[in-house]
């Protein structure tokens, strides 16, 4: 990619504003990423604030993509009331391969609402759109039925069971790959 790519902000959706997550998002983002079984799928285990506050200034503050390996981690801001329901990840995987991965984790009190879908739906967009990637993935805890239901309703395809195959907090995973290649999502678009 010859170009550096900054989403214009906030990315607007029927319900929600993504947007770049600031200082002030700590205390909501501890409500939920403090929880054990909030955070139970995600690669970190409950947070403090101290934690939370030292990622939002560090690996929570890219807003831009400009080289492989860049992720983006974006607010869920409901549009009608303000409140933060969540967040949302693009990781740009291979400039090569034209691949990237999402990511999503919601408060549990916004669970339940499509929000999940309607933010990665966002996403897509930025990566395929934006980005001009191939393919994205999402890698899934197998137990993870919502977030299963999630990518299934957007139109994911599982290409992989891997039985077992990550010890993940004290326990062996098993783990799903669901992806989506950029004429699949457009095909998509068109039939909606």
């Amino acid at each position: 990619m010859s170009t550096v790519l900054q989403p214009d902000y906030p990315i607007r959706t029927e319900r929600l504003l993504l947007r770049p997550i600031t200082p002030d998002d700590a205390p909501a983002m501890l409500a939920y990423k403090s929880d054990a079984e909030s955070v139970r799928y995600v690669p970190y285990g409950p947070l403090t604030l101290a934690d939370v506050e030292e990622r939002i200034a560090t690996r929570w503050s890219t807003t831009r993509f400009e080289k492989e390996g860049d992720a983006v981690c974006l607010a869920l801001e409901e549009r009608r009331t303000g409140r933060l329901v969540g967040d949302v990840v693009l990781f740009w995987r291979s400039e090569s391969d034209r691949a990237g991965e999402v990511g999503y984790i919601l408060d549990p009190r916004a669970a339940g609402h499509g929000y999940a879908s309607e933010a990665v739906r966002a996403l897509l967009h930025v990566g395929f759109d934006g980005l001009g990637l191939h393919r994205i993935a999402a890698r899934i805890d197998e137990r993870n039925a919502a977030s299963i239901r999630v990518v299934e309703r957007l139109g994911f395809r599982r290409e992989a069971r891997l039985v077992e195959s990550e010890w993940f907090k004290g326990e062996w995973s098993t783990l799903l790959i669901y992806a989506l290649l950029e004429d699949e999502w457009r095909s998509s678009i068109i039939e909606q």
